[in-house]
Formats: C-alpha cells, structure tokens, sequence
C-alpha cells in the first residue's frame, strides 16, 4: 500500500510505525512541549489562528520534508505530546538538489522570489555546488532538536505578533524520552492516544480534538 510510504500516514498505519521503531532501538522520541508558565496559550483565541490546526498542519508538513516520522500526537490548550521517530536511511537516499529543496519548503530564503522558477532554479543549483552545505542540511533534517525547533519557532513569532506581544511562548525547549522497547514504544502510544480524553476534555478517544487517534478513526471510517 502507499500509504506507508509517506511519513505522515505513519499517524494512520500505526501497526507500519511500530514495526519500524521497534527494529531499531532508541529510534522512536515521545517529544513534550509546554506553553511558558504554564498559560493556555494554544486555546481558542476569538478572531485569531486556530493554534492547535496550525500545530497538526505544521507536523503533517515537516513529516513530509524531514526524514523523521510523526506517529502519534495530542495538542492540549498548554502543552503538546508528539511521538517521532527517526529515519536517517531514508535521508541519505536523497540527492543534493533533494536536500534543498526539502530544506528550502521550511526555510524559505527571504531574499528569493519563489514565484521566479528561473530565480529558484539558480539558487537551488548554487546550494547543491556547496559540498558542506548540502552535508549540513541533510544532518538537520534528519535531527529531532531542528524538527522541533522547526515545528515550535514559527507559531512563537505568529503568536506574539497576533497577541501584540513579545518574549517566551514556550517553556524551556522541549522533553524528549527516548523509547528502548516494544513495552515503552506501546505504553507512549496509548499515553498519548488517550491524553485528551484522560484530562475530561472529550467523551470519547475518537472524539479526542487534534490527536492522533481521532485522525486514525477518521482515516478508517473514510474506507468504508
């Protein structure tokens, strides 16, 4: 099936992630993020950016340009748990041009007209002349601290611009617990599946708002 190929769609086939992480030791991240002191600044804000949807679009988005997968997630109105796992092999499939490109999808350079191919098509091509370059930014897209980093940094800058406010939105950089076996890998996955429902804020698992789960059974539901 191709929906195993994509890295996203680990979300979705989940049995296709576990078999993955499992079969190399310390491969898979439960990633923890929390707003600073505690505020809830990813609830509801009147007028201004869903900031769970751009949490779980942004991951959909970096799932499909890093070389990391995104197995599972649950965003809370103050924190967010997202569990990942690292591909290193797929990344060094990649060619040069490849690897800018990815790069640039995250990073768009501010000085470039991405509207002008022509523009783009040189730019591009002078990246993948750099050796060292190319050789960095195949490293950062396939490190947890940039994916994090790329995942975090960009709703801060939306946030504060949005609140008419400066200074941390989150707290510290982020948690990561590295997981060493099938039990850890299963245990994290229902600890994040079932989190929103745990905290009394969702009748059900599946009705769980910006999880993982919800998006699962809606993927099953949508084949029948």
């Amino acid at each position: 099936s191709s929906l195993v190929l994509r890295p996203w769609v680990s979300v979705i086939a989940g049995r296709h992630f576990l078999t993955r992480t499992v079969a190399r030791a310390a491969s898979g991240y439960h990633c923890i993020s929390r707003c600073v002191r505690g505020g809830y600044l990813l609830g509801e804000h009147e007028g201004l950016t869903d900031r769970k949807q751009w949490i779980e679009d942004r991951l959909e988005f970096l799932a499909t340009n890093f070389a990391i997968a995104v197995g599972g997630f649950s965003i809370l109105d103050n924190h967010l748990h997202v569990l990942l796992r690292l591909d290193p092999g797929d990344a060094k499939l990649w060619n040069a041009d490849q690897v800018v490109r990815r790069w640039m999808k995250i990073y768009p350079p501010a000085a470039l007209d991405l509207v002008n191919e022509k523009a783009v098509a040189v730019w591009i091509e002078n990246e993948t002349r750099d050796i060292e370059r190319v050789k960095t930014l195949r490293a950062r897209l396939q490190d947890l601290s940039w994916f994090m980093k790329s995942l975090k940094e960009p709703l801060s800058r939306l946030a504060n611009q949005q609140d008419g406010c400066r200074g941390t939105f989150w707290e510290k950089r982020f948690k990561s617990i590295a997981i060493l076996d099938t039990e850890a890998l299963l245990a994290t996955c229902i600890y994040i599946d079932l989190n929103v429902f745990a905290a009394g804020l969702a009748e059900t698992p599946e009705t769980s708002p910006h999880t993982s789960v919800q998006r699962r059974v809606v993927h099953v539901q949508q084949q029948d």
